[in-house]
């Protein structure tokens, strides 16, 4: 049985990971500084603590691990990322994390080691003009990311690769493209568009005004969670050594998200349009290198994964208002 150790396994692709581990027989150890909170993990050991502290970090990674996947940083959805607010913190923790993993990854000669970059971290110059998006791989330099989170996530890329170029560790790196599904933040200021709108949505009354950040024209793609870890395991599984993109080609506008989900809902609602962060005009996926080299593409559509998301958090709020019902009345 090989054994393998999730960095951040608390959150929402991690809290998947370590399951999709556990039904292809790994013993797992999850890491975070709390537990998932829709639903109990399935990992066979999770340790909650600090990966931000060297001695901890040294106390967590064995010696006889197979696979280590380092998912943990400091993020969240727009709101998060692009207020400036965070910065510092964004920064500083992320790198502070990846300097300790990379470091003990080394002195415990860990096999195989899977870095979670993201798309932030591509040129705001290539993803103006949507009809000229370029996230090609090689679009990287010269760099110039949108936010502070995009030049942490470049800067550890380098520092995953320079210890493969220095140390022989075993690295992937895969960048991320707005994964998206349930059991994820939808409600707590860390949530993206997705759950964002979803949740918006389903607690809105037929006709009322939701609230949209700019004029909703901004593009994106997005992956589902499952067809994500099916990235993850092919890459994991291959030779291939160099940064490579993680997502969909399927493009939408805010607003075309916004409208898919009323269908889902069969509801319809008034967009309100609002200031807000809103980051770089249109970002899309290219696949180019990840069909070519692990002949992967996606198999979930927009449509298809929205309906699974849209159902969850739809559920989620009737249980939140079932509680506070059953509170309300318990107190009376």
């Amino acid at each position: 049985m090989k054994k393998a150790l999730v960095l951040g396994a608390g959150g929402f692709i991690g809290h998947h990971l370590v399951s999709r581990l556990k039904r292809e027989q790994y013993e797992v150890i999850g890491v975070d500084l709390v537990k998932p909170i829709y639903e109990d993990s399935l990992a066979d050991q999770f340790i909650i603590g600090d990966l931000r502290n060297l001695d901890f970090v040294q106390q967590i990674i064995p010696s006889d691990l197979d696979e280590l996947y380092q998912l943990a940083a400091d993020m969240g959805g727009a709101g998060y990322v692009f207020s400036g607010s965070h910065d510092a913190d964004i920064m500083s923790n992320s790198i502070q994390i990846n300097v300790n993993v990379t470091k003990v990854a080394v002195e415990k000669e860990v096999k195989k080691i899977f870095y979670a970059s993201s798309a932030c971290m591509y040129p705001k110059y290539n993803q103006e003009n949507p009809e000229l998006v370029n996230c090609s791989e090689s679009s990287a330099y010269p760099a110039l990311p949108d936010s502070e989170y995009g030049w942490e996530k470049l800067f550890s890329e380098r520092l995953y690769m320079s210890y493969h170029r220095n140390y022989g560790l075993e690295v992937r790196i895969g960048r991320f493209h707005n994964i998206y599904g349930p059991k994820g933040a939808w409600n707590n200021g860390k949530e993206k568009s997705p759950a964002a709108l979803c949740r918006k949505i389903a607690s809105a009354k037929p006709n009322d005004s939701i609230e949209i950040w700019g004029d909703g024209e901004q593009l994106r793609s997005f992956l589902f969670i499952d067809d994500c870890l099916d990235a993850v395991r092919l890459l994991m599984q291959s030779n291939y050594t160099s940064p490579i993109n993680i997502g969909s080609e399927e493009m939408i506008s805010i607003n075309g998200l916004s409208r898919l989900i009323q269908t889902i809902a069969q509801k319809e609602v008034k967009h309100d349009y609002i200031s807000g962060p809103i980051g770089v005009r249109a970002r899309c996926s290219d696949n180019r290198l990840i069909e070519k080299y692990l002949n992967w593409t996606p198999q979930i559509s927009l449509k298809e994964g929205m309906r699974i998301l849209y159902n969850w958090i739809e559920a989620e709020l009737n249980k939140n208002e079932n509680t506070a019902k059953y509170e309300a009345k318990e107190k009376a």
